[in-house]
């Protein structure tokens, strides 16, 4: 039975600057973090990847692959916008059952909407709205199989603008092309585990028992639940644990001092423990590192009791930057794991960490309105427009999260 309809945009930051910006269409684009020829491409257009720009190159590389690329600044604020219009018009045609990332999502069709020809129209239809309602630019690839993950893998087969379904009753043969990292959750790692249990290809992948799958996985649940999966079951998700939060971020040159490097770095600890709050987490490691401009690099953790507020872990923070070398630094990066649920977590028994609780409770309910850098401790003076909100493809912010200037 063919039960979800996957939406995947194509080349979607580029798209969203080629509709925004008419002059870019049919150009090769590449979007970028800065302005700077030492970065590497967030993202390309078709017209850049046919020149094999794709995301991870260095732009200096980039713009020797394609003389005439055209650089452009991303714009965060921008394409959160254009991913809400996204969604009202794929619901507006199908109803969105689950938002996968910035670009992708999928939904439940109707059972009226489960024959080929239904389903044809119904991503006719699909296309057609984000087109009217956002904009012609904006183009996605459409999956359609019996679950999620083969609805998303569908969706891949055919790029850009294509349409691909994958019926219960091809299952698992018309996998057997793919190669094994096509799969959703099986990237390098997993593939060498796959090899070391004899599995090299796709076919050997579908053929291989759930004993055979539990022992890649070290799980049986994981394991039986890929092999249901492959063969066209709609299965509910497994739970995940969050491991960590954190942020990184390469220095302008401005800000490529001792001075800078802490301005960035107590910025980064105040979005990673608000977004720590927001998850309803908390931890109890705090990790800090600095790569240096002429090599080599510097990091450090600090340990101490579950906590979510601020002001500890800047506390743990300052002693960790006490121990740091003294080179002139590149990029910063700052991590909090360990984490627990709050909801599985004691409360202290201390006055004084209730009240540090409370504090952070408060700034998020201001910076909730005037953006995160609104209100914060004086450490990160001067530093309060750096490491702007990137949008990492399954993590996306609220408009109001961060931003409150137009784009």
């Amino acid at each position: 039975m063919l039960r979800y309809l996957f939406v995947d945009m194509n080349a979607y930051f580029a798209s969203v600057e080629q509709e925004y910006r008419p002059e870019l269409r049919g150009k090769p684009v590449a979007i970028v973090a800065v302005a700077t020829d030492r970065t590497c491409c967030l993202a390309a257009s078709y017209e850049a990847k046919r020149f094999g720009i794709k995301t991870g190159v260095n732009v200096g590389e980039a713009r020797r692959m394609c003389p005439g690329l055209r650089v452009v600044e991303a714009r965060p604020k921008l394409y959160v916008v254009v991913h809400e219009q996204i969604i009202a018009a794929v619901d507006s045609v199908v109803p969105v059952e689950k938002v996968c990332s910035i670009d992708e999502m999928a939904c439940r069709l109707p059972h009226e909407v489960r024959t080929p020809e239904a389903i044809t129209a119904a991503a006719l239809q699909v296309k057609q709205a984000i087109a009217d309602q956002v904009g012609s630019s904006l183009k996605c690839s459409i999956g359609v199989a019996p679950n999620v993950l083969l609805a998303k893998m569908a969706s891949d087969m055919q790029k850009p603008d294509g349409l691909t379904i994958v019926p219960e009753a091809d299952l698992p043969a018309r996998l057997h092309s793919l190669q094994l990292t096509d799969f959703p959750g099986i990237a390098k790692r997993t593939e060498l585990r796959l090899q070391q249990h004899g599995i090299f290809t796709t076919e050997q992948f579908c053929a291989a028992t759930v004993e055979t799958l539990s022992r890649v996985w070290g799980s049986k649940l994981i394991g039986e639940t890929w092999w249901r999966r492959i063969r066209g079951e709609d299965l509910a998700e497994v739970p995940t644990k969050r491991r960590t939060v954190g942020h990184s971020h390469v220095l302008p040159p401005e800000l490529r001092t001792d001075a800078g490097a802490h301005g960035v770095l107590v910025r980064l600890i105040h979005k990673a423990a608000a977004r720590l709050r927001k998850m309803a987490y908390c931890a109890r490691s705090l990790s800090v590192g600095i790569d240096y401009l002429g090599g080599g690099g510097w990091s450090e953790t600090a340990h101490f009791p579950f906590s979510r507020d601020t002001l500890t872990f800047l506390e743990m923070f300052e002693q960790l930057w006490a121990r740091r070398p003294l080179e002139r630094p590149l990029k910063v990066s700052t991590t909090l794991f360990d984490l627990r649920p709050l909801d599985n977590t004691a409360g202290s028994l201390f006055e004084e960490d209730r009240k540090r609780s409370a504090l952070a409770d408060a700034m998020d309910r201001i910076n909730g309105q005037l953006g995160t850098a609104g209100i914060h401790f004086g450490g990160m003076m001067g530093s309060e427009k750096t490491a702007p909100t990137r949008i990492a493809f399954t993590n996306i912010p609220s408009v109001l999260d961060e931003w409150n200037t137009d784009w």
